[in-house]
């Protein structure tokens, strides 16, 4: 057993591989140590990707009226939650979106549609997309996130440009059956090593906050070790109005931190994504927690709104780091200085309180 954090992050550094052991320790941390688990933790994020913070942008490709009936979306079957449903977006609208978040400084565009898994003519309506994608953008990643992939699918996706696939195991093996009964955990496997054989990079990830037990989620983050996944999504679960786990609220902002902590030292050298429910899960802990976090979405995720993108810009360069691909801000820059302004940090002159007929703020 380890000393301490950064004995931890010493042997995570000379090649050692997590224990389940040591992997309780970090979600058993107690508040006091918090800190110290996260600057072990960021020795390891800035050893493989020093100040940067991958950009990610997510299109939606075709919302809700999903045939499964997974019981954290709120595009399932039977949810009653009211969000967007539309069909296939035009590869022209899906080219504008795209440039949104390629402007703001996304690197990679994530192309998302609902659903078991796509048809061949599905995949064949996404070549089309990438393809008028990577010609405007040719220096831009693109990921697709379709569902389940059939023989020859993921060849015909990197044949036409893709260069990653996500599928998520959100959670354990064992906990699977929970979550999702209309097809099972052995089948997102066989598709992240489907995608993964074909020379895509697997994109595979978790969704914490659904009841798992620390075990639970051991379990799920060790499966993605196994897997290889180079990029890692952690969700926090959003608990829509409408699905089975409407009004589930079992995280706190420091026990998602650990979370992303346990994610890094299992998995140092993967691209590791702090993902939907980050703004309200996270909160005020957002930007300590890119200190283990190297990437993240920008802007709105599939169903439900994010912070405002240039709220997520400021908060990287305020928490001094970068966003990868673009020069970083001369310390005392002008850029920086306007990047608050623009954060609408201009003072606000209080008619409240002491000396008003109105309540004070508290």
């Amino acid at each position: 057993m380890f000393n301490n954090f950064q004995s931890l992050a010493d042997q995570q550094l000379s090649g050692a591989t997590l224990t389940r052991q040591e992997a309780h320790a970090i979600l058993d941390s107690t508040d006091d140590q918090l800190l110290d688990v996260v600057a072990a933790a960021a020795r390891l994020r800035r050893t493989h990707f020093s100040n940067t913070v991958k950009v990610n942008y997510l299109v939606n490709l075709k919302s809700g009226l999903c045939p499964e009936d997974c019981t954290y979306c709120s595009q399932r079957l039977g949810s009653a939650a009211q969000i967007l449903k539309y069909t296939w977006l035009k590869p022209e609208a899906v080219l504008e979106q795209a440039e949104t978040g390629i402007a703001a400084g996304a690197s990679r565009v994530c192309l998302v549609a609902s659903g078991k898994g796509p048809a061949d003519r599905d995949v064949e309506r996404v070549a089309t997309m990438v393809d008028g994608l990577k010609e405007a953008h040719p220096h831009v990643e693109v990921c697709a996130c379709l569902g389940i992939l059939k023989q020859g699918q993921a060849e015909r996706l990197k044949a036409c440009g893709v260069d990653a696939y996500n599928h998520n195991l959100n959670t354990s093996e064992s906990k699977y059956k929970d979550i999702c009964t209309t097809h099972e955990f052995s089948d997102r496997v066989r598709t992240v090593e489907a995608a993964k054989g074909a020379g895509l990079s697997p994109c595979s990830g978790l969704i914490v906050g659904m009841g798992e037990s620390n075990d639970e989620l051991i379990d799920a983050v060790f499966a993605l070790r196994d897997l290889g996944s180079d990029s890692i999504p952690v969700n926090f679960l959003m608990p829509f109005d409408g699905t089975p786990l409407e009004g589930t609220w079992l995280l706190s902002p420091a026990q998602c931190v650990r979370i992303l902590a346990l994610v890094r030292f299992a998995c140092p050298a993967a691209e590791l994504r702090m993902a939907g429910g980050r703004e309200m899960h996270l909160r005020s802990l957002q930007p300590l927690a890119l200190n283990i976090a190297n990437s993240l979405f920008l802007g709105d995720y599939l169903t439900s709104e994010g912070q405002p993108g240039q709220d997520d810009l400021a908060m990287i360069a305020d928490a001094g780091f970068t966003v990868l691909g673009q020069q970083p801000a001369a310390a005392g820059s002008s850029s920086l200085h306007d990047a608050g302004a623009a954060a609408g940090s201009q003072p606000a002159i209080r008619r409240r309180g002491a000396g008003t007929q109105l309540a004070p703020n508290a």
